[in-house]
C-alpha cells in the first residue's frame, strides 16, 4: 500500500488537466512563428492594432481602475483583515519583504527602462513638442518613472487579496483564479470546463510572458558583456548568459523562498544602492539630484496627461507615450496574476493593507531611483556631447546602455556591476515564476507546503527551451504581441478576483473575526520573544 500510494503521489506531481493543454497551446504558438514568422508578427500586429484602436481608452481607465480598487481595499474595513492567523507573526520582516516584491515587481526591466526609456520619448515626444529638445527631455525621464508608478503596481497587486485570503484564511489547497471564483459561479463552474479554462489562460499567459521576459532580459547583459570583452554579439552568447542565467534561478527556485529568492533579493538592494552611489560618486551627482527634482516636478505636472492620453483629435497620429502606454499595461495585465499569485504566497501575517501598499510604495521608490540615476547619467552624457545617446539609440537602443556606462571612471567596474544586477534581477523575477506556476500547476497543498522541488526545475526547463527557440528563430517580436492580447481576458479576469475578495470577507464578516486584536496582539509577540 505504501508503494502504492508513492507511485500515485508521483504520478499527481502536475494537474495535467490544466498543465498539459497549457504546454500544447504554447508549442502550437511557436510553431507557426518557426515558419512564417513574419507574416504571422504582421498578423499579429494587425490584430493588436485593432483591439488597441478600439480599446485604447480601456485600457487607461483600467489602470486608473485598479488604483482606486487598491486605496479602497485598503483604507476600508478590509483593510485590516489578516491574510492569515490574526496572533501569527509575518513569514518575512518588512525589508525582506519589500526586497522579494522589489524583486518580483521590477526584474531586469527596470535596468532597461532607466537608461533608455527617457531617448524613446525624446525622438518621438508628445505632439507639440520639438524631438530632442529640453522639452522632450523633460517628458523622456518623468514618462520612465511613470511607467513604475501606481497604476503598475495595482495592476500586478490586486488579484491577490483574493488568493491571499482563499489559502491562508479559508485554508484551500490550491491557489488558482478558478478557486477564487468559486464564491462567484458556484462549484459546478469552477470544478467543471468552466474552471479549467480560467485556469488553463493564467498558465498559457505566464508561460508567454516569462519566456518573452527572458528573451528580452537578455540582451541587457549581452551587450555589456560584448563591450567588456570586446567580442560581437551572437546567438552563441545568447545561448552562453541563458544557460547561466538558468542554471542560477534553477538552483535558486530548487531552494525556495527562504534561501533562495529572499537572500538573493536582499543581497541584489545592497548591490544595486552601492552601484547607484558608485555612478553618484563618479558620474555627474549634482546633476543627477537636480534633474530628479526637475522630473518629479514634471512627473506631478503631467501625471493626468500620460495616464490619460488617447491622441483623439490628432487623428491617425500617434506618440510613443500613447502607443507604448497602451502596450504596456496591456503586458502588465498578462503578469497580473502571476504578481498577485507570488504575492499571496509570501504574504501570510500580513494584512490586506500591509499587502497593497508595500507594493505600491516599495517597487515604485526603487524604480524613481534607478531611473534618476541611470537616465539622469544618459541626459547629462547626451546634453554635454560626451555620448550620442540620442544617435545610437535610433540606431539600436540596447547599444546605449554600454555607451553611457563605459563613459564612467573605472568603467569596466561600473559595466560588471550593471550585469551582476540586471542578472540577480532576472533571476529572481524568473525564478518567483517558476516557483508560481509551479504552486498553480502542482498537486500539493499550498495552505501546508511548498510546491515540489522537482516540478520547479521541470516548468524552469520549459521557460528556458521556449525562449531559446524563440530567440533562434527570432519570434520573440510574435510572442511579445501575444502577451500583450492575453492581457485583454486577464482584466476581466482580475475584476472577478477583486469582487471575490470582498465576497468571501463580507461572508465570513472577515472585518470583524480575522483582524489583530492589538492588546491580543502585543500579548502574543511577548511570549514569541
Amino acid at each position: 500500500m505504501e508503494k502504492k500510494g508513492k507511485g500515485s503521489s508521483k504520478k499527481s506531481l502536475i494537474d495535467h488537466k490544466i498543465f498539459a493543454p497549457s504546454i500544447l497551446i504554447m508549442i502550437a504558438i511557436c510553431i507557426p512563428f518557426a515558419m512564417y514568422q513574419d507574416e504571422s508578427l504582421e498578423l499579429l500586429n494587425g490584430i493588436f492594432n485593432q483591439v488597441v484602436e478600439i480599446f485604447n481608452w480601456g485600457y487607461l481607465w483600467y489602470a486608473i481602475l485598479m488604483v482606486i480598487a487598491g486605496l479602497y481595499m485598503s483604507f476600508s474595513k478590509y483593510g485590516n483583515v489578516v491574510l492569515g492567523d490574526p496572533l501569527e507573526k509575518p513569514r518575512f520582516t518588512l525589508f525582506e519583504y519589500a526586497s522579494i516584491l522589489i524583486a518580483m515587481g521590477l526584474g531586469s526591466t527596470i535596468m532597461r527602462t532607466g537608461m533608455t526609456e527617457w531617448a524613446n520619448v525624446a525622438v518621438d515626444p508628445p505632439i507639440g513638442v520639438e524631438a530632442m529638445s529640453a522639452d522632450a527631455l523633460m517628458w523622456g525621464n518623468a514618462y520612465s518613472m511613470f511607467l513604475w508608478t501606481f497604476q503598475t503596481f495595482a495592476i500586478f497587486v490586486m488579484a491577490a487579496p483574493a488568493l491571499g485570503y482563499l489559502v491562508h484564511v479559508r485554508k484551500k489547497p490550491v491557489m488558482r483564479i478558478s478557486e477564487a471564483c468559486r464564491v462567484i459561479f458556484g462549484d459546478k463552474f469552477t470544478d467543471g470546463i468552466g474552471g479549467k479554462i480560467l485556469d488553463v489562460l493564467f498558465l498559457v499567459s505566464i508561460l508567454a510572458g516569462a519566456a518573452v521576459t527572458l528573451g528580452l532580459g537578455t540582451p541587457i547583459v549581452t551587450y555589456n558583456l560584448a563591450e567588456i570583452f570586446n567580442i560581437e554579439i551572437t546567438f552563441g552568447l545568447t545561448v552562453i548568459v541563458t544557460i547561466v542565467w538558468v542554471c542560477f534561478f534553477s538552483i535558486s527556485a530548487y531552494l525556495g523562498i527562504e534561501r533562495g529568492i529572499k537572500k538573493l533579493s536582499t543581497f541584489n538592494m545592497y548591490l544595486a544602492g552601492a552601484l547607484a552611489l558608485f555612478i553618484m560618486i563618479a558620474g555627474p551627482g549634482v546633476f543627477i539630484l537636480n534633474y530628479f527634482t526637475d522630473s518629479i516636478g514634471f512627473l506631478s505636472t503631467h501625471y493626468i496627461d500620460m495616464i490619460l492620453n488617447t491622441n483623439a483629435v490628432h487623428m491617425g497620429e500617434s506618440t510613443h507615450i500613447q502607443s507604448n502606454t497602451v502596450f504596456y499595461f496591456a503586458y502588465n495585465a498578462t503578469w497580473a496574476m502571476l504578481h498577485s499569485v507570488f504575492a499571496a504566497t509570501i504574504s501570510r501575517g500580513r494584512t490586506v493593507r500591509e499587502m497593497i501598499m508595500t507594493y505600491l510604495l516599495a517597487p515604485m521608490l526603487i524604480a524613481w531611483g534607478a531611473t534618476a540615476v541611470l537616465g539622469g547619467l544618459g541626459v547629462q552624457r547626451f546634453l554635454t556631447g560626451e555620448v550620442p545617446v540620442l544617435e545610437i539609440a535610433q540606431e539600436d537602443v540596447m547599444a546605449a546602455i554600454p555607451a553611457i556606462l563605459s563613459s564612467l571612471p573605472l568603467s569596466i567596474i561600473a559595466l560588471v556591476a550593471f550585469v551582476v544586477v540586471a542578472m540577480i534581477f532576472m533571476i529572481t523575477t524568473l525564478d518567483s515564476t517558476t516557483y508560481t506556476i509551479a504552486s498553480y500547476a502542482g498537486t500539493r497543498n499550498m495552505s501546508k507546503s511548498e510546491p515540489s522541488k522537482n516540478l520547479r526545475l521541470i516548468v524552469a526547463a520549459i521557460i528556458t527551451v521556449f525562449a531559446l527557440l524563440l530567440l533562434r528563430i527570432g519570434g520573440l517580436a510574435p510572442l511579445e504581441v501575444v502577451s500583450g492580447l492575453l492581457g485583454i481576458p486577464i482584466i476581466f479576469l482580475q475584476i472577478l478576483t477583486i469582487y471575490a475578495a470582498k465576497k468571501m470577507m463580507d461572508e465570513d464578516r472577515a472585518w470583524v473575526n480575522n483582524v489583530r486584536k492589538k492588546k491580543k496582539w502585543k500579548q502574543q509577540q511577548q511570549q514569541n520573544q
